[in-house]
């Protein structure tokens, strides 16, 4: 056995510790001193080497206002489009109408659309929202069937009973926060739509998981017990094991609905050219409950506090639609009720647009 020498171990120390710092030094000069490869990159700022801005941007998200107040800061400096450093990437925001045309009907023309890649891992790499080039016209192609009028409508009908549901538990001069109810109401009616899911506690377990998701989202991608992230990714696995299970009782005949899920079973069955696979199904049923929820929910929320802040508004239309109930007192949401309802119509949709501005 060789003693060990103080000397030489303090030595080895200080020239690992040499060595990483100098690796570091070089990496920092390298991005410093890298030439600019594009013309006309927008205003912005890149913030500090490596880092950039994420610390910013995380600490804006767990602001009251979260991240809008990140991006509403920097288009007031540098204008409606700005770019930034993010987790390691550099990003260009754009809030133009204009743009945003560019970016939601391209085709994939000009540029790629992918979320970041901790979204990626949250979601799943199968997932409409990280699916490559290739795989997202497949996707879409194969998910189309959701968005058809019967579905839409059936959705409207769901929406409307747990509304009336979650407003009937209201108590006299009790305070409600809206945005929690209106997750609820929004997390139920898709998961009953997607794959017929209405036990309360199979609903409690999988909105708890799925909540877990969202939070890590825009989370440090940090992969350490205690993080936001890594509980993410936790949750992310719970969740794929309960879908796993629904979609294994479908295949034994065990249970059969008909929803959103059967359906692409069915077409998985007849090996169909738009069929998915199991993983593909898992990621994008996930993807569906969290964007359909947020976006959703948000809407709800908006609508009602601009509601709250228009009284004549909330007025005219609380008179029109109690009228309307009094001459159809039987009438459920569908396409006629729609048609008698012109002015809420025009009330929801002119909410929508003053969201996008923060």
């Amino acid at each position: 056995m060789i003693p060990s020498c103080p000397t030489l171990t303090l030595i080895s120390t200080h020239t690992i510790s040499l060595l990483l710092v100098s690796v570091l030094l070089i990496q920092l000069w390298k991005i410093w001193r890298r030439p600019a490869t594009v013309a006309h990159l927008p205003p912005g700022s890149c913030g500090l080497p490596l880092i950039g801005e994420t610390l910013s941007f995380l600490a804006a998200n767990n602001s009251s206002r979260g991240f809008y107040a990140f991006v509403q800061a920097r288009r007031l400096r540098y204008g409606s489009c700005f770019k930034t450093s993010i987790f390691g990437k550099t990003h260009v925001f754009v809030s133009s109408t204009g743009a945003a045309k560019a970016v939601l009907g391209n085709d994939f023309v000009g540029f790629t659309k992918r979320y970041i890649r901790s979204i990626a891992e949250l979601l799943g790499e199968q997932s409409l929202l990280c699916a490559s080039v290739e795989n997202h016209r497949h996707l879409r192609h194969s998910m189309s069937g959701l968005f058809n009028l019967e579905t839409l409508m059936s959705s409207v009908r769901m929406f409307d009973g747990l509304t009336v549901e979650a407003m009937s538990k209201w108590k006299p001069g009790e305070t409600v926060v809206v945005y929690k109810d209106a997750l609820k109401i929004t997390f139920r009616a898709i998961c009953k739509m997607l794959m017929n899911l209405d036990r309360e506690d199979e609903l409690d377990e999988m909105q708890g998981g799925v909540f877990e998701v969202t939070e890590a989202m825009l989370a440090f991608p940090l992969k350490l017990p205690g993080t936001r992230f890594f509980r993410g990714l936790k949750a992310r696995k719970r969740v794929m094991s309960k879908l796993r299970e629904i979609i294994r009782l479908r295949r034994e005949g065990i249970e059969c609905h008909e929803d959103f899920l059967q359906s692409l079973l069915m077409k998985a069955e007849c090996s169909s050219d738009d069929s998915l696979t199991d993983s593909q199904i898992q990621d994008n049923i996930l993807t569906l409950i969290i964007a359909g929820q947020i976006t959703t929910a948000s809407a709800m929320t908006w609508m009602v506090k601009y509601l709250d802040e228009n009284q004549e508004v909330q007025e005219k239309l609380r008179e029109l639609h109690l009228r309307l109930a009094c001459s159809s007192p039987k009438m459920s949401l569908g396409p006629e009720a729609f048609s008698e309802m012109p002015y809420g119509s025009k009330v929801s949709m002119h909410s929508i647009p003053w969201k996008k501005n923060p």
